[in-house]
């Protein structure tokens, strides 16, 4: 019975912050640095998940189902403010993957999203930025996009180029209008004022 409430009470936060994000999306305001209101529900629901954890240990599919599962996946890799949190829950995730109770994928989006946040290149290519001209790419990568591409498909994740193709249409949808140069600029220099602000660096990489 503990687990059956724990479970609904995950996939509960989890809507919560997808019903938000896709309001969000479609008035344009998420795309205007990192929204007051999306952060408040991604501190709540980590925080919550902090005290699930701390009483259930990681909640993998034998726990808690496999959709609440993947909910509390959700919830760390949009806790973005918590860096400590983040990386300690990257490290369960890791035991828990290498003893089949959670999806490797799950691992390799956790770890790329750690290693951006920390201006550190990703190894599953899971992440994307805007480059200098407004256009959108894979972040920095370890190895030859060849190489990141045969981990992904090893995960049963498409080509870095299929989803760059999904992401761009995405976008195209929902912020058709192309990001001036010094619009791009003044984000990025937000972007890394915040991770100074938060610990995930110590000095900004400009």
């Amino acid at each position: 019975m503990k687990y059956k409430l724990i479970s609904d009470e995950l996939i509960a936060m989890r809507d919560l912050d997808l019903q938000v994000r896709q309001s969000l999306l479609e008035s344009g305001e998420l795309s205007k640095g990192y929204n007051k209101q999306m952060e408040a529900v991604h501190l709540k629901n980590a925080n919550r998940l902090n005290e699930i954890i701390q009483e259930i240990g990681y909640p993998n599919e034998k726990k808690v189902g496999k959709s609440a599962s993947e909910a509390a996946w959700l919830i760390i890799q949009h806790a973005i403010s918590l860096p400590g949190f983040m990386k300690g829950c990257l490290k369960l995730a890791e035991v828990e993957s290498q003893n089949g109770n959670i999806s490797p994928i799950n691992v390799a989006f956790l770890k790329d999203r750690i290693s951006t946040f920390e201006n550190k290149p990703q190894s599953f290519g899971t992440q994307f930025e805007f480059d200098e001209k407004g256009n959108l790419q894979p972040y920095k990568l370890d190895e030859s996009i060849e190489t990141v591409n045969e981990r992904r498909q090893a995960l049963g994740l498409n080509s870095i180029e299929e989803r760059l193709d999904e992401l761009k249409r995405e976008n195209d949808k929902y912020a058709p209008a192309k990001k001036t140069i010094t619009e791009i600029k003044r984000e990025k220099l937000e972007f890394e004022n915040w991770k100074l602000s938060t610990g995930w660096t110590k000095e900004r990489n400009d």
